[in-house]
Order: C-alpha cells, then structure tokens, then sequence
C-alpha cells in the first residue's frame, strides 16, 4: 500500500508537470474565438464554448484568460458568467478527484501528528471561509482545486463551495472584460476610465478590494498565532 500511494502521487506529479510543460507551446487567440463563436447559433456556441473551456484548460492551464476574454466579448458579461460558472464547476469536480485519487492517501501518511492536526483543521473549515478563500482572488483556481483534493474536505463540501463563491469573482472579470475588452491589456488607463463612467462597479469593485484586505489580515493573524 505504502508504494502504491507513492506511485499514485508521482504520477499526480508527472501529470502536472506535463500540463505546464505543454502550456509554453499552445497558443490561442481571444479575437477567432470570439468571429468562431459569433458564427454560430447562440445554444451550439454556448456549448461548445463550455466543451471547449472544460478541455482546453484542463490541459493548458494558462488558457483560462482567453477563454474568459474571448467569452465576455462574444456572449457579454452575464451569460459569459453563467458558461465559465458551468465550465469552471466541471473542471472543479475533475481536478478535485484526480488529486484525491492520487495524492490524498500519500499526503494522508506522510503527515506528523503536527500536520495532521492541520489538516483536520483545513479540511473542517467552515462553508463561510472556504467561500472567502474561493470568492477573492488570492488563490488560483487550479491550486485550489487540487489543493482541496489534498486535505479531509468533503466532495459534497467543496462542490457547493465552488458554486456559490465563483460567481462573485467571475463575475466581476467579466462584467469588467466585457466593457473594455482587449484594451485591458494594452490600455490600462481605459480601465481607470471604464470605473469612473460606471459607478456601480466603481463601488462594487472598491467593496470587492475591502473584502480582499480583510482576508488577507484575517489570515495574516491566524498565521502569526
């Protein structure tokens, strides 16, 4: 059994390494994403737009901005929302259960009575942090994907956290990604622009920062104690 679970998390490992190893070669582009979609009836350019989402970055990890972009200019910010929401929960469900599948039981019997204890703590936090932890952007999705799959946290547990905290943090990109499009990229001061023209987001965006800091100083705290 001891091997066994070795041989399971090198593989987790080797897995990982491949996909970003891949990542530095594969190169697609927001602007024929967004002509392909266009071109297409709006339920089959939604589905795809989610087929293609699941699978692409799944693989290339680093994919997910151009999908992102590519869907808040083809489908606007709420349906675009409501597409990265689906696809973001897929690749939720599949990154949680291949790391507990491959890493859990290692990590599991490596961990000291210290760690352990830890990991009891993480894994029985509670719904409001973990959807702190998932609403603010301080931990990419992936890492925190994989990284649940690592501790005692529920499947159930998780999934319901991904479904209610997502939408807060993507909505904000795409609502953001939809008004200003490319230009975030190459003219930031459009951005500043964009915020002062729409009040609501200017506040929503200035609550959202607070939010940010209050967890980071929460955490902060907890780990200086």
């Amino acid at each position: 059994m001891h091997n066994k679970n070795i041989f399971k998390f090198v593989i987790l490992l080797a897995v990982l390494i491949l996909l970003w190893y891949l990542g530095r070669f594969f190169r697609i582009d927001a602007q024929e994403m967004q002509n392909f979609f266009g071109h297409c009836p709006l339920l089959y350019s939604s589905l795809l737009y989610i087929s293609l989402y699941v699978v692409i970055t799944f693989f290339i990890w680093f994919s997910k901005d151009i999908f992102w972009l590519a869907g808040a200019l083809s489908f606007g910010p709420y349906l675009s929302t409501t597409l990265v929401l689906i696809a973001e929960t897929i690749n939720a469900f599949i990154l949680f259960n291949i790391s507990r599948r491959l890493g859990r039981d290692f990590v599991k019997e490596r961990l000291s009575a210290k760690y352990r204890h830890i990991d009891e703590k993480l894994g029985n936090l509670s719904l409001s942090w973990l959807f702190l932890l998932r609403a603010v952007p301080l931990i990419p999705y992936r890492f925190f994907d994989l990284g649940a799959g690592l501790i005692s946290i529920s499947l159930p547990k998780f999934m319901a956290v991904i479904i209610l905290a997502s939408p807060i943090r993507i909505f904000w990109v795409q609502y953001i990604l939809a008004g200003v499009g490319r230009a975030i990229f190459d003219e930031p001061y459009m951005l500043v622009d964009y915020f002062l023209r729409h009040r609501i987001l200017f506040t929503f965006s200035l609550l959202y920062l607070i939010l940010i800091i209050f967890v980071v100083r929460i955490l902060k705290i907890k780990h200086d104690t």
